[in-house]
């Protein structure tokens, strides 16, 4: 079986490739490296079952190349990251409208089933305590950038949810609940990986807003089977599902474990949002995910900690990077 995976040079999609590998199938990575890195893909450069296509999924051609003769496709690309999304706002809202919409169409052409990765953020301001997959969307204005992403991906599902439902393509959401582990950067705003840096850097972990906003993570390893379960299986076609750990721990508890794991010295400053993130940035306070229909569905069932995984973010910070691939330009 040949599977592509799309942003598969990404935090989440290197570790899937590796999985399908693993699982005997063909992988094609398809990848503009806009925020991926070949040096994820290290460990699976030499395996000829592996192709690394560098091209944008916004590209027909190129994903027309990069869908050739795949059983199933994973949808990952997208843009991310708060720093990245309130930076570059308008690109990244092409990039998350149109390259689902262009995967979506090829697709089509192939009828094979995608996977399409969203996130929580498409709740945006609901605080439920077990947020389900049919619970309201709150969001704030859409003139306020910072709901740009949401939106995005929530029109995303709609593709998805209505390619499946009128044009008869399988499809199938994940809603994705602050996925971390190694490889992922604190580049583009992800709090642990940054916070981790900081602190085996001996600098203050910086702690944007209060500090008291309650968020749950959830290792990518826990997260990963259950995206192959979905995909395979037809009915799980035309729903969503959330993947995510219900562990809540507050971003300055986050920092104080963070300190502990690395035995740093850092000290803790919070930095107001608009000073992060510029003017008019809104935040939630909590967001934990139920993700009961993931389990009856596809067995998901997270077994990782929080202790854990910042155990194994650190772990790979203190491990020198692998050197990089070739790649193939699509085009």
């Amino acid at each position: 079986m040949r599977s592509l995976v799309t942003g598969g040079a990404g935090f989440i999609g290197s570790h899937l490739t590796e999985h399908l590998l693993g699982l005997g199938h063909e992988v094609v990575v398809l990848d503009d490296l806009s925020t991926g890195s070949v040096h994820n893909l290290a460990a699976v450069a030499a395996e000829p079952r592996f192709r690394l296509v560098r091209g944008s999924v916004c590209d027909e051609d190129a994903v027309r190349d990069a869908m050739a003769g795949v059983h199933d496709v994973y949808h990952l690309a997208a843009a991310v990251g708060v720093f990245t999304i309130m930076a570059r706002t308008l690109d990244s809202l092409r990039t998350n409208l149109h390259g689902t919409e262009v995967v979506l169409d090829v697709a089509l052409e192939h009828q094979v089933p995608v996977l399409l990765t969203s996130t929580s953020e498409v709740y945006g301001k609901n605080t439920t305590a077990g947020l389900r997959e049919d619970d309201d969307r709150i969001v704030g204005s859409p003139l306020t950038d910072r709901w740009s992403y949401a939106e995005a991906k929530a029109l995303d599902e709609t593709l998805a949810h209505l390619y499946h439902r009128e044009l008869g393509l399988p499809t199938v959401i994940v809603r994705l609940f602050n996925t971390v582990g190694p490889r992922q950067t604190g580049r583009y705003g992800m709090v642990i990986p940054r916070f981790v840096d900081q602190a085996l850097a001996g600098l203050p972990l910086t702690v944007f807003g209060t500090g008291r906003q309650a968020r749950c993570f959830c290792h990518v390893l826990d997260v990963v089977p259950a995206l192959v379960a979905l995909v395979a299986d037809p009915g799980a076609y035309g729903q969503a599902y959330n993947l995510g750990n219900a562990e809540q721990v507050t971003i300055e508890r986050l920092a104080h474990k963070v300190i502990a794991a690395t035995g740093s010295t850092s000290g803790i400053v919070t930095v107001p949002y608009e000073q992060a993130y510029g003017p008019g940035y809104e935040d939630m306070q909590r967001r934990v995910p139920d993700c009961t229909r993931a389990h009856d569905r596809a067995g998901f069932h997270p077994t990782r900690s929080l202790d854990e995984i910042i155990a194994a973010v650190v772990a790979e910070r203190r491990t020198p990077r692998p050197v990089g691939i070739a790649t193939t330009v699509a085009g």
